[in-house]
């Protein structure tokens, strides 16, 4: 999974996400708690933007781990839609666990969990779409 962590967009790299594992399909990911990350300076509380981010790169990885992905063909979010549940909490780290649940030729469909401690009590959830083999590259 070294190729995969090496993969990181520019966004992802500026918000300090991190690969943790993928266990059965699924992919986990890390935004480090930071100073640079809050939205709020009051209460300490990440920034709505970041949580997107991460649930939208989250997704992608999620895709790149299925089966037979070349990890040189591009993708493209179609649909993205958060439920925001809940502030991630101060001072704690962002956790991103994400399944792609099922891929077409063209279309790929992803579940995912923003987390502090607990994937049960989220911070947020989304379900997205994404567009397979964009930029005129060969589709799966």
């Amino acid at each position: 999974m070294s190729d995969l962590a090496s993969t990181i967009p520019a966004f992802g790299q500026a918000i300090g996400l991190e690969y943790r594992d993928t266990v059965d399909g699924m992919v986990t990911l890390c935004v480090p708690y930071a100073e640079h990350l809050i939205g709020d300076p009051d209460t300490g509380v990440i920034h709505g933007g970041v949580i997107t981010a991460a649930l939208d790169n989250g997704s992608g990885w999620a895709v790149r781990v299925t089966e037979g992905w070349d990890l040189d063909m591009a993708m493209a979010t179609l649909d993205l839609r958060i439920d925001y549940m809940k502030p991630s909490a101060p001072g704690e780290d962002l956790l991103i666990r994400a399944e792609c649940y099922k891929r077409t030729k063209n279309i790929a469909f992803i579940r995912a969990v923003a987390y502090n401690s607990d994937p049960e009590d989220p911070v947020a959830t989304s379900v997205a779409a994404f567009m397979l083999g964009t930029l005129n590259q060969p589709r799966v």
